[in-house]
């Protein structure tokens, strides 16, 4: 009997090739916990300075009071901006972004939209991102940055004075970090929503292939 080795068994499955590397996989998890507890903590230190006329139900937030969101949501940050640092540095440096989320045109995305409105967006090349997916990504990862930055305004408000003023004050400091936030929900939602309809990219994201 002929034996198949892995790398004959992935050129005659095409299915078999790696989509996603052990260090995408990695940063993409920890990611994922590190930003459901920077939500969660996030929301409980909203309650306690509402910015808007509604609170968050306790039952979806984290650390029980003000003190506790915060140190939950200070322990969660330095979680994510290390994840977040070597998530871009490994994504430049391996070529990773250009390949994956360049180039990005008007009229690809609009075509792509029209596509996956209509259930003609095709998911059969997980290695390769729709003009869609590329904007989505690339602009999260630009949210991502934003809300790091606001949120370090908010914390040290005197430390990082030129911060805090680049968004136009304390104050307002705190509806862009809002809004990068509900950004983030939004994104998660439909993330998960995607996975759910397309489960091989779940998959890939779990086993590589």
């Amino acid at each position: 009997m002929t034996s198949i080795s892995a790398s004959d068994s992935r050129a005659v499955y095409p299915s078999a090739k790696v989509v996603q590397p052990v260090w995408v996989r990695i940063v993409h998890w920890v990611n994922a916990v590190a930003m459901i507890m920077m939500i969660m903590s996030g929301w409980q230190i909203y309650n306690a300075s509402p910015l808007f006329d509604f609170t968050f139900s306790r039952s979806i937030t984290l650390g029980g009071w003000l003190a506790g969101g915060l140190l939950w949501h200070f322990a969660a940050m330095w979680l994510l901006m290390v994840n977040g640092l070597v998530y871009l540095v490994l994504g430049f440096a391996t070529g990773r972004f250009r390949r994956k989320l360049l180039p990005i045109t008007p009229s690809g995305v609009l075509a792509d939209t029209r596509a996956a409105l209509t259930g003609k967006l095709s998911h059969d090349d997980l290695s390769t991102y729709n003009y869609v997916q590329k904007l989505l990504y690339a602009g999260i990862i630009v949210v991502g940055i934003v809300v790091v930055l606001s949120g370090l305004s908010i914390w040290k408000p005197v430390q990082f004075q030129w911060l805090t003023a680049v968004f136009g004050g304390y104050d307002f400091a705190r509806y862009v970090h809002f809004t990068c936030m509900a950004l983030i929900v939004a994104f998660l939602v439909v993330h998960v929503a995607l996975a759910l309809l397309v489960p091989k990219s779940l998959r890939a994201m779990i086993i590589g292939r």
